[in-house]
C-alpha cells in the first residue's frame, strides 16, 4: 500500500463508506422480492462464475467460516437454488451448482443489480461510470480486496 499523505482530506473516504452503505441497502431491498439477501445473490454469482466450485473453496474465497458456508448454503439448497453433488474427482468435497430454479433467480437478481447500478448512478455520464468503476477498482486492488467478494462477508 503506498502512501500519499499530501494535502488536506478531500471526504472520498467518508463519502465511499456512505455511499457503500447507501448502496448495500438497497441492493438487499430489491433482492429481497427474489426471496434472498444479500450473502445469497453473491454466493449464486460465484457458483456460476467458478467451474466445479466446492464448498471449501467458495468458503475461502469468501473468507467465511466453512459451518457458516454449510448454513448459508442449506438456505440455499432449502430454496431450491443449489444442488450439491459429490466431486467426481474427490469424493471428500461436494461441487455446488446451480439449479434450474438457481439460473432463473440468477438471471433475475442480475437484471435488478443492473438496474441498481443504473439508478444509483443515473446522475453520471456512461463516461463517468467508467470512470468511477475504473479508480475505485484501483484502490480495491490496492486495499487487496478480494474481486467480486463483499468484504462484508468476512463478518458473517
Amino acid at each position: 500500500m503506498k502512501s500519499n499523505r499530501s494535502g488536506k482530506p478531500t471526504g472520498a473516504a467518508f463519502l465511499l463508506a456512505q455511499l457503500g452503505s447507501l448502496a448495500a441497502r438497497k441492493f438487499g431491498e430489491r433482492v429481497e422480492s427474489l426471496d434472498i439477501a444479500p450473502p445469497h445473490a453473491g454466493i449464486l454469482n460465484l457458483i456460476d462464475l467458478i467451474p466445479a466450485c466446492s464448498q471449501k473453496a467458495l468458503a475461502n474465497r469468501l473468507g467465511i467460516q466453512p459451518s457458516r458456508m454449510v448454513i448459508l448454503l442449506d438456505e440455499l439448497t432449502e430454496k431450491g437454488l443449489v444442488a450439491r453433488t459429490r466431486s467426481t474427482t474427490d469424493r471428500r468435497n461436494h461441487e455446488l451448482g446451480l439449479t434450474r430454479k438457481g439460473q432463473t433467480v440468477l438471471q433475475k437478481m442480475r437484471k435488478l443489480a443492473g438496474e441498481h447500478e443504473a439508478d444509483l448512478l443515473s446522475i453520471l455520464t456512461p463516461e463517468e461510470r467508467s470512470q468511477l468503476a475504473h479508480l475505485c477498482q484501483k484502490v480495491a486492488d490496492d486495499q487487496g480486496l478480494t474481486r467480486l467478494v463483499h468484504p462484508g462477508y468476512r463478518e458473517l
